[in-house]
């Protein structure tokens, strides 16, 4: 579905574009979504709306569990894997989530920090489409939220698996648009 309305009090949520992860994708797709992540987040910022920016320091063990860094398998994440990319210019004004599982609402502060600031609508941005992203838009759903999939500020390692997140499931849960149509739908409500 495509955009319809901005709501007054929205909420921009990246996920995980930090070092760890955005120097796993380096291809043309994930640098082309990290700026267009940075561009909302320019936005909301300059609009005075808020920007969550989440990190991942781990994930649930399981059977499926690859056992690489951030896993919960006891393996040590390197210096600064955590650590939010230089280009999203995180401001004081931001607010910070760690999460330790795909879904950003997982056991973090995000729902009640949301709540807390009045908020009915999220944008969601980041890496990896088909994991964090999908799974923090699921769990937006799950919550009420009335959720915009900005499509081109999001990447996956598995292009195929983007496409299917964007193009099958992404509908099913919120409103899909360009970062540029985003942004021109936030000039036009303030």
């Amino acid at each position: 579905m495509a955009l319809t309305t901005i709501d007054p009090t929205v909420a921009l949520v990246v996920i995980d574009l930090q070092k760890g992860v955005v120097s796993a994708h380096t291809d043309s797709p994930a640098t082309a979504a990290v700026k267009q992540a940075t561009d909302l987040a320019t936005e909301f910022r300059r609009c005075g709306l808020p920007v969550v920016l989440v990190n991942v320091t781990g994930r649930a063990p399981g059977r499926t569990d690859t056992g690489g860094a951030g896993s919960g398998k006891g393996t040590a994440l390197p210096a600064g894997w955590a650590d939010l990319i230089d280009e999203l210019d995180v401001q004081p004004t931001d607010h910070l989530i760690t999460k330790r599982r795909r879904s950003a609402f997982h056991d973090t502060g995000l729902d009640t920090l949301l709540r807390d600031l009045g908020v009915t609508q999220v944008v969601l941005a980041g890496i990896s489409t088909s994991s964090g992203v999908e799974s923090t838009a699921r769990s937006a759903s799950d919550h009420g939220y009335h959720i915009v999939l900005s499509t081109d500020a999001m990447s996956d390692p598995d292009r195929d698996a983007h496409r299917h997140t964007i193009e099958r499931v992404f509908p099913k849960l919120g409103e899909t648009a360009t970062t540029a149509e985003v942004i021109d739908m936030i000039e036009a409500t303030r």
